[in-house]
């Protein structure tokens, strides 16, 4: 591929390749991606890490900058798709999986998984980014802790959402999956039934 990537290959391959975006604030090697990414490729799922462009701007010379506008997101996945092999998923950790979300049907993805979808900013319900995920082209799961800021389980329960829209709640997690002390959980564990979910997803509609 023309573009940086990192590539996690599975030692026994399902034959499908997930292309993972990384949230608005970390870049594709942060801790949350690669334990993500590495626990992808245990359950068969080659994984392509990938960072856009202000965030490889960032990696460049060291300074911090604000997302790109949302029609530069889309086009570096659009490019990134377009060299992808079929049969292909796209998905992404929060601000990651909400641009593959809103593009999969229209690159040719089998469906799309968000890890920590931004249903709306924290502290502001009201905002929601909900539309596109009304009337889908093509199936999806969203993947979510259940004390997200960014959407909790009382909340997503009345926005009217596309029945191909699988959610699954991970008991006790946030927005990086972390879960509270007094669940008996880890970080790890929670990444690895995201994981686990994510592979059967990808399974399922391939």
């Amino acid at each position: 591929m023309s573009n940086a990537v990192l590539v996690n290959e599975p030692d026994d391959p399902l034959g499908v390749t997930l292309l993972l975006g990384h949230g608005a604030g970390a870049p594709m090697d942060s801790t949350f991606m690669e334990l993500l990414a590495n626990q992808l490729a245990r359950r068969g799922v080659r994984v392509l890490r990938f960072e856009f462009p202000y965030m490889a701007a960032r990696r460049s010379d060291g300074r911090k900058r604000p997302p790109n506008p949302m029609p530069v997101l889309q086009a570096h996945l659009r490019e990134l798709c377009s060299e992808l092999p079929s049969p292909f998923f796209v998905g992404g950790k929060s601000m990651g999986g909400r641009v593959a979300s809103i593009l999969a049907g229209e690159v040719g993805a089998r469906g799309f998984i968000c890890f920590g979808y931004p249903f709306h900013p924290p502290g502001k319900p009201e905002k929601t980014r909900t539309t596109h995920l009304q009337t889908l082209a093509c199936p999806g799961l969203i993947v979510q802790g259940s004390r997200d800021p960014f959407g909790k389980p009382a909340e997503v329960a009345d926005y009217v959402l596309d029945t191909h829209l699988q959610l699954h709640w991970l008991d006790s997690g946030e927005h990086d999956f972390k879960p509270l002390k007094s669940s008996g959980r880890t970080q790890q564990m929670l990444i690895d039934e995201a994981a686990e979910v994510a592979a059967g997803f990808c399974r399922q509609h391939l």
